[in-house]
Protein backbone atom coordinates (compact mmCIF):
# COMPACT_ATOMS: atom_id res chain seq x y z
CA UNK A 1 0.00 0.00 0.00
CA UNK A 2 1.44 3.62 -0.61
CA UNK A 3 0.38 6.00 1.68
CA UNK A 4 1.55 8.88 -0.91
CA UNK A 5 -2.48 10.95 -0.96
CA UNK A 6 -4.02 8.98 2.33
CA UNK A 7 -5.01 11.15 5.12
CA UNK A 8 -4.96 9.51 9.25
CA UNK A 9 -7.27 10.96 11.60
CA UNK A 10 -6.16 10.75 15.20
CA UNK A 11 -8.30 12.36 18.05
CA UNK A 12 -7.00 13.27 21.05
CA UNK A 13 -3.80 13.54 19.20
CA UNK A 14 -2.31 17.32 21.19
CA UNK A 15 -0.42 14.89 23.69
CA UNK A 16 0.50 11.57 24.87
CA UNK A 17 -0.73 8.05 23.22
CA UNK A 18 -2.28 10.01 20.04
CA UNK A 19 0.71 13.24 19.93
CA UNK A 20 2.87 9.59 19.63
CA UNK A 21 0.79 7.66 16.80
CA UNK A 22 0.66 11.15 14.87
CA UNK A 23 3.95 11.20 14.87
CA UNK A 24 4.61 7.79 13.67
CA UNK A 25 1.52 8.11 10.64
CA UNK A 26 3.60 11.47 9.56
CA UNK A 27 6.67 9.65 9.24
CA UNK A 28 5.58 6.86 7.53
CA UNK A 29 4.03 8.94 5.13
CA UNK A 30 0.30 9.71 5.98
CA UNK A 31 -1.10 13.19 5.95
CA UNK A 32 -2.52 13.44 9.41
CA UNK A 33 -5.29 15.45 11.18
CA UNK A 34 -5.27 15.81 14.84
CA UNK A 35 -8.19 16.68 16.58
CA UNK A 36 -8.95 17.06 20.33
CA UNK A 37 -9.82 20.02 22.70
CA UNK A 38 -6.90 21.98 23.56
CA UNK A 39 -5.65 24.35 20.30
CA UNK A 40 -2.05 24.83 21.37
CA UNK A 41 -1.15 21.56 21.66
CA UNK A 42 -2.96 20.80 18.46
CA UNK A 43 -1.43 23.45 16.17
CA UNK A 44 2.22 22.66 17.77
CA UNK A 45 1.90 18.76 16.72
CA UNK A 46 0.54 19.51 13.50
CA UNK A 47 3.36 21.98 13.01
CA UNK A 48 5.70 19.12 13.31
CA UNK A 49 4.10 16.67 11.36
CA UNK A 50 3.12 19.12 8.36
CA UNK A 51 -0.74 17.95 9.41
CA UNK A 52 -3.85 19.99 10.14
CA UNK A 53 -5.02 20.82 13.67
CA UNK A 54 -9.17 20.94 14.16
CA UNK A 55 -10.32 21.96 17.50
CA UNK A 56 -13.16 19.58 18.48
CA UNK A 57 -14.93 18.32 21.98
CA UNK A 58 -16.40 15.05 20.95
CA UNK A 59 -18.48 15.09 23.83
CA UNK A 60 -20.70 17.43 22.46
CA UNK A 61 -22.59 15.92 19.73
CA UNK A 62 -23.91 18.82 17.67
CA UNK A 63 -19.55 20.25 17.87
CA UNK A 64 -18.89 16.72 16.35
CA UNK A 65 -21.33 17.09 13.31
CA UNK A 66 -20.27 20.54 12.47
CA UNK A 67 -15.99 18.69 12.41
CA UNK A 68 -17.78 15.84 10.34
CA UNK A 69 -18.56 18.68 7.77
CA UNK A 70 -15.70 20.56 7.83
CA UNK A 71 -13.83 17.83 7.95
CA UNK A 72 -15.36 16.40 4.22
CA UNK A 73 -15.42 19.89 2.96
CA UNK A 74 -11.52 20.86 3.89
CA UNK A 75 -9.71 17.82 4.27
CA UNK A 76 -11.98 14.81 2.08
CA UNK A 77 -11.77 11.35 3.08
CA UNK A 78 -10.06 10.03 5.79
CA UNK A 79 -8.54 6.45 5.23
CA UNK A 80 -6.86 5.36 8.65
CA UNK A 81 -9.14 6.77 11.97
CA UNK A 82 -7.82 6.07 15.32
CA UNK A 83 -10.55 7.02 17.79
CA UNK A 84 -7.41 7.76 20.59
CA UNK A 85 -9.68 10.29 22.97
CA UNK A 86 -10.60 9.19 25.81
CA UNK A 87 -10.91 9.54 30.08
CA UNK A 88 -10.20 7.80 33.00
CA UNK A 89 -12.13 8.44 36.29
CA UNK A 90 -12.31 5.75 39.08
CA UNK A 91 -14.60 5.87 42.20
CA UNK A 92 -16.68 3.24 44.19
CA UNK A 93 -20.00 2.12 43.34
CA UNK A 94 -21.78 4.19 45.43
CA UNK A 95 -20.19 6.85 44.23
CA UNK A 96 -20.30 6.40 40.62
CA UNK A 97 -22.87 8.83 39.75
CA UNK A 98 -24.74 9.13 36.61
CA UNK A 99 -22.94 11.76 35.38
CA UNK A 100 -19.18 9.88 35.63
CA UNK A 101 -21.04 6.86 33.43
CA UNK A 102 -22.45 9.22 31.10
CA UNK A 103 -18.98 10.89 30.46
CA UNK A 104 -17.22 7.81 30.13
CA UNK A 105 -19.40 6.16 27.71
CA UNK A 106 -19.78 9.10 26.18
CA UNK A 107 -16.16 9.66 24.75
CA UNK A 108 -15.05 6.64 25.32
CA UNK A 109 -17.59 5.06 22.95
CA UNK A 110 -20.07 7.06 21.57
CA UNK A 111 -17.74 9.89 20.41
CA UNK A 112 -15.84 6.18 18.45
CA UNK A 113 -19.09 4.81 17.01
CA UNK A 114 -20.15 8.21 15.95
CA UNK A 115 -17.13 9.09 14.06
CA UNK A 116 -16.70 5.40 13.05
CA UNK A 117 -20.23 5.18 11.23
CA UNK A 118 -19.59 8.75 9.56
CA UNK A 119 -16.16 8.07 7.88
CA UNK A 120 -16.50 4.21 6.81
CA UNK A 121 -18.42 4.53 3.64
CA UNK A 122 -15.75 6.72 1.96
CA UNK A 123 -13.14 4.42 2.78
CA UNK A 124 -15.22 1.41 1.24
CA UNK A 125 -15.77 3.75 -1.31
CA UNK A 126 -11.61 4.71 -2.00
CA UNK A 127 -10.66 0.79 -1.47
CA UNK A 128 -8.53 1.07 1.73
CA UNK A 129 -9.84 1.78 5.10
CA UNK A 130 -8.27 1.00 8.43
CA UNK A 131 -10.18 2.08 11.81
CA UNK A 132 -8.01 1.76 14.69
CA UNK A 133 -10.01 2.14 18.27
CA UNK A 134 -7.69 2.80 21.05
CA UNK A 135 -9.39 0.68 24.03
CA UNK A 136 -7.82 -0.40 27.30
CA UNK A 137 -6.53 -3.64 28.83
CA UNK A 138 -9.34 -2.70 30.94
CA UNK A 139 -11.40 -3.26 28.01
CA UNK A 140 -11.11 -7.14 28.72
CA UNK A 141 -10.41 -7.53 31.94
CA UNK A 142 -11.77 -5.76 35.41
CA UNK A 143 -10.07 -3.34 38.05
CA UNK A 144 -11.41 -2.28 41.19
CA UNK A 145 -12.92 0.96 41.50
CA UNK A 146 -13.40 1.18 37.78
CA UNK A 147 -16.23 -0.60 37.12
CA UNK A 148 -18.08 2.42 34.54
CA UNK A 149 -14.60 2.70 32.72
CA UNK A 150 -14.15 -0.87 32.17
CA UNK A 151 -17.50 -1.16 30.75
CA UNK A 152 -17.03 1.51 28.25
CA UNK A 153 -13.77 0.19 26.85
CA UNK A 154 -15.11 -3.13 27.08
CA UNK A 155 -18.10 -1.20 25.23
CA UNK A 156 -15.57 -0.82 22.44
CA UNK A 157 -13.87 -3.82 22.33
CA UNK A 158 -17.36 -5.03 21.94
CA UNK A 159 -17.89 -2.65 19.08
CA UNK A 160 -15.01 -3.47 16.96
CA UNK A 161 -15.52 -7.08 17.23
CA UNK A 162 -19.47 -7.09 15.82
CA UNK A 163 -18.53 -4.29 13.68
CA UNK A 164 -15.27 -6.29 12.06
CA UNK A 165 -18.30 -9.23 11.13
CA UNK A 166 -20.03 -6.29 8.86
CA UNK A 167 -16.66 -5.12 7.21
CA UNK A 168 -14.99 -8.61 6.78
CA UNK A 169 -16.33 -8.26 3.04
CA UNK A 170 -15.08 -4.68 2.28
CA UNK A 171 -11.58 -3.30 2.14
CA UNK A 172 -11.91 -1.77 5.67
CA UNK A 173 -10.64 -3.24 8.62
CA UNK A 174 -11.08 -2.81 11.97
CA UNK A 175 -8.73 -3.63 15.33
CA UNK A 176 -9.07 -2.01 19.17
CA UNK A 177 -5.39 -1.42 21.07
CA UNK A 178 -4.97 -2.29 24.62
CA UNK A 179 -2.93 -0.55 26.19
CA UNK A 180 -1.98 -1.02 29.95
CA UNK A 181 -0.36 1.47 31.69
CA UNK A 182 1.53 4.27 29.25
CA UNK A 183 3.61 6.89 30.23
CA UNK A 184 1.34 9.79 29.98
CA UNK A 185 -0.14 12.46 31.62
CA UNK A 186 -2.68 10.05 32.90
CA UNK A 187 0.37 7.98 34.58
CA UNK A 188 1.57 11.33 36.38
CA UNK A 189 -1.96 11.79 37.53
CA UNK A 190 -2.16 7.95 39.06
CA UNK A 191 1.18 8.91 40.72
CA UNK A 192 -0.07 11.83 42.49
CA UNK A 193 -2.91 10.21 43.62
CA UNK A 194 -0.80 6.82 45.11
CA UNK A 195 1.52 9.03 46.51
CA UNK A 196 -0.97 11.22 48.01
CA UNK A 197 -2.99 8.10 49.81
CA UNK A 198 0.27 6.43 50.90
CA UNK A 199 2.95 8.87 51.74
CA UNK A 200 4.82 7.79 49.34
CA UNK A 201 7.24 9.40 46.99
CA UNK A 202 6.52 9.71 43.63
CA UNK A 203 9.22 7.24 42.38
CA UNK A 204 7.89 4.56 45.08
CA UNK A 205 4.29 5.16 43.46
CA UNK A 206 5.57 4.91 40.18
CA UNK A 207 7.23 1.75 40.85
CA UNK A 208 4.37 0.30 41.74
CA UNK A 209 2.47 0.80 39.13
CA UNK A 210 5.37 -0.91 36.65
CA UNK A 211 5.07 -3.36 39.09
CA UNK A 212 1.69 -4.74 38.10
CA UNK A 213 3.48 -6.50 35.03
CA UNK A 214 5.69 -9.01 34.73
CA UNK A 215 8.30 -6.98 32.54
CA UNK A 216 8.07 -4.68 35.75
CA UNK A 217 7.83 -1.42 33.12
CA UNK A 218 5.36 1.35 32.35
CA UNK A 219 5.15 0.99 28.00
CA UNK A 220 6.13 3.77 26.39
CA UNK A 221 3.62 6.08 23.74
CA UNK A 222 5.50 5.17 20.78
CA UNK A 223 4.95 1.30 21.58
CA UNK A 224 1.44 1.92 20.66
CA UNK A 225 2.02 4.36 17.81
CA UNK A 226 4.27 1.10 16.33
CA UNK A 227 1.08 -1.42 16.74
CA UNK A 228 -1.17 1.02 15.35
CA UNK A 229 1.25 1.64 11.63
CA UNK A 230 1.88 -1.84 12.22
CA UNK A 231 -2.03 -2.21 11.19
CA UNK A 232 -2.13 0.22 8.13
CA UNK A 233 0.11 -1.95 5.19
CA UNK A 234 -1.99 -4.30 3.35
CA UNK A 235 0.14 -7.01 4.88
CA UNK A 236 -2.06 -6.79 7.84
CA UNK A 237 -5.56 -6.98 5.98
CA UNK A 238 -5.79 -10.14 7.77
CA UNK A 239 -5.66 -8.68 11.12
CA UNK A 240 -9.36 -8.25 11.71
CA UNK A 241 -11.79 -7.74 14.65
CA UNK A 242 -8.91 -8.33 17.37
CA UNK A 243 -8.32 -6.70 20.41
CA UNK A 244 -4.49 -6.36 20.69
CA UNK A 245 -3.17 -6.12 24.75
CA UNK A 246 -0.31 -4.25 24.84
CA UNK A 247 0.20 -4.13 28.40
CA UNK A 248 3.81 -6.05 29.50
CA UNK A 249 1.73 -9.37 30.36
CA UNK A 250 -0.14 -7.51 32.81
CA UNK A 251 -3.29 -9.00 32.62
CA UNK A 252 -1.80 -12.52 32.43
CA UNK A 253 -0.46 -12.28 36.41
Amino acid sequence: MTRAGKTALVTGGGRGIGEAIARRLAADGFRVVVCGRSEAPLEHVAKEIEGVAMVVDLMDRQATDAFLKRLQDEVGTIHVLVNNAGMAESAPLHKMDDSMWDRLMELNATASFRLTRALVPAMIEAGYGRVINIASNAGVSGYAYTAAYCASKHAVVGFTRGLAMDLAKTPVTINAVCPGWVDTDMVAEAVERIAGKTGRDESAARKSLASMTPQGRIIAPKEVAHLVASLCPEEARGIHGQALVLDGGQILK
